[in-house]
């Protein structure tokens, strides 16, 4: 028994090795082949001789070459490479301005009616086609169908848009299917926020290599490929060179597998078909949701498939940084999943923290759920005091009304109307939520008592960082240097009142105030216009556990009891000093 290797250029996924080891086999005297794209080698094991003609012949039938696959670059020195990318990207973002003015974000909003009722359901299907689905299944099949059509220019459109029928064929099948299962099992395929993250930053980098790859910039990249299993090849059926990448028995695979991929729509779906614990309607509902997706995602294949001549490889770099874009922000999507804050993440306006209000010993918190987001999407609460979530939800046919958060173990789909979670935060960080998407995000800042906010900023309660500018998050609105301004103190009955008002260039005035220890003292600011930042909020540490934000037109009111003496210190919600209180 004797072994040669031999060089094969031309491979570039395990369908390559699986043609190429079936033709070399059927050379007489040879017993084994195993062949590696990766390396781009053939280790063949033989009886007496290996006659180098018939191992030539047997590799050209598979469509291959004997020889050493060139060292690719790691990136490109052509100009040309760099002007068409540039021109690309131009296109690219001339596309989405036009998308973006023809409000074709915002379709979500104008749907009207039931999700019992199957027109609509169709319509929502429609909708999520050029939307949310177009950012994650259709940026994937994007990348896929374009890096095929480049590498097969000689296949006619027919065969380059074929599988994109099988794609959405499989997608529909399982969607009617699973939807029927999950409509009598209830939330047997429901997957937790961290898988659904994985699987969200998984299929953004396999974009993000697939954009790449289009784009010609990294020409090393050309060498790397997600493949199945080369068993999986072999069972089912794969053979030909065309259904190296994107035939179709893994066509209709791969839009099955889109079940369970976390955009907002299809998951506001099947927890619809769980709820109504009929199988009929379950399947009904997600059949024809993916139905309604069709047009939509054929769409995207069909492109692909009908360019042709001097036009293509500009089609193709465009597609590339298309894909590489929308790659990036499902990769941010998923670290929004995850709890992981990422640079590139997705915010609704922002706003002061101006609806936490403590109301019979718990913060209640309100919310406004939006087609495009949250507002406000950050608030200030408290370690340990109970917290009342209420979402207002205005729109429930967008993936902002699919909201989760890992940390506080919420995954739900909001009604329209008032909707209430409660929980209370135990340690001092950041508690994130998002969308089931990851695409609109929002955040609790949990201070302690001290009003020590850990791990995001860790800003001690004495360390005024924030200048004028707010340029660690305050917002501006407060003067670097604070001139203490001593108040008068009242007595009305048995109690101390402190009168001051607030204004953004002001902030509190008077901000000083001298206490007797063990009396009744009532703080009451006239808020004469509306916060900014976190010094749109106020705390007393150590005297209340109120925190309160300034709203326009009305009156803060602490009231409380000094127990001991010692000076203490007006601070935002976040623990920056801007006044005191001296109990004596």
């Amino acid at each position: 028994m004797s072994n040669k290797k031999i060089h094969i250029t031309g491979m570039h996924c395990r369908s390559c090795e699986i043609l190429i080891e079936e033709e070399l086999k059927k050379i007489r005297g040879v017993t084994d082949v195993t062949v590696s794209h990766k390396e781009g080698i053939a280790d063949i094991s033989f009886i007496d001789k290996l006659n180098n003609i018939d191992v030539n012949t047997a590799v050209e039938n598979a469509g291959y070459c004997v020889g050493e696959n060139a060292k690719l670059p790691l990136i490109s020195k052509n100009k040309k490479d760099y002007i068409e990318l540039g021109l690309a990207f131009f296109i690219a973002t001339a596309l989405f301005l036009i998308a973006k003015k023809l409000g074709l974000f915002e379709l979500a909003g104008s749907v009207k009616g039931s999700y019992s009722s199957l027109p609509v359901v169709f319509i929502i299907g429609i909708t999520a086609g050029i939307s949310t689905c177009m950012a994650l299944v259709g940026g994937l099949v994007l990348g896929m169908s374009s890096k095929f059509a480049k590498q097969n220019p000689e296949a006619t459109g027919v065969e380059k848009f074929v599988p994109h029928v099988y794609f959405n064929l499989g997608r529909i099948i399982s969607y009617f299917i699973l939807g029927g299962i999950i409509g009598y099992a209830g939330s047997f395929f429901q997957l937790s926020t961290s898988i659904l993250g994985i699987l969200t930053v998984a299929v953004g980098l396999v974009m993000l290599l697939l954009g790449s790859q289009l784009i010609d910039i990294f020409p090393f990249l050309k060498s790397i490929s997600f493949t199945l299993p080369k068993g999986i090849y072999k069972f089912l059926g794969i053979r030909n060179k065309e259904n190296a990448e994107y035939s179709n028995s893994n066509a209709s695979i791969l839009g099955a597998s889109t079940f369970f991929l976390p955009c907002g729509f299809t998951q506001a779906m099947q927890l619809y078909a769980i709820s109504t614990g009929s199988p009929l309607q379950g399947a009904l509902t997600l059949g024809v949701f993916a139905l309604g997706t069709t047009p939509g995602l054929l769409g995207v294949g069909g492109l692909t498939s009908v360019v042709k001549g001097g036009f293509s490889k500009l089609f193709f770099k465009t597609a590339g940084v298309i894909v590489v874009l929308l790659s990036l922000f499902n990769v941010s999507n998923g670290l929004n999943l995850l709890g992981i804050k990422s640079v590139f993440a997705k915010n609704a306006p922002t706003s002061i923290d101006k609806n936490v209000k403590i109301v019979n010993g718990v913060q209640v918190v309100k919310m406004t759920q939006k087609t495009n987001g949250y507002t406000p999407n950050k608030f200030t609460i408290k370690k340990g005091v109970p917290v009342r979530w209420i979402i207002t939800s205005e729109s429930i046919y967008s993936c902002a009304s699919s909201i989760v958060s890992q940390q506080l173990g919420i995954r739900s789909s909001l009604k329209l109307g008032e909707n209430i979670f409660e929980f209370t935060p135990k340690e001092a960080g950041t508690i994130r939520f998002s969308c089931s998407m990851g695409m609109y995000t929002g955040s609790f800042v949990v201070v302690d008592d001290t009003g020590i906010v850990t791990p995001d900023t860790s800003i001690p309660a004495k360390a005024p960082s924030c200048g004028g500018s707010g340029g660690c998050g305050c917002g501006g609105g407060v003067k670097k240097n604070i001139t203490p301004t001593t108040g008068e103190v009242l007595n009305v009955g048995k109690t101390q009142v402190l009168k001051a008002s607030y204004s953004v260039s002001t902030d509190i005035t008077p901000n000083k105030f001298n206490v007797k220890v063990g009396v009744p003292v009532k703080l009451e600011i006239t808020v004469l216009e509306n916060g900014q930042g976190c010094m749109g909020s106020v705390a007393l540490p150590g005297l209340s556990e109120d925190v309160s934000g300034f709203i326009k037109d009305e009156t803060v009111i602490f009231e409380f009891t000094p127990t001991k003496t010692g000076t203490f210190a007006i601070t935002c919600a976040m623990g920056v000093p801007r006044g005191e209180i001296i109990v004596n």
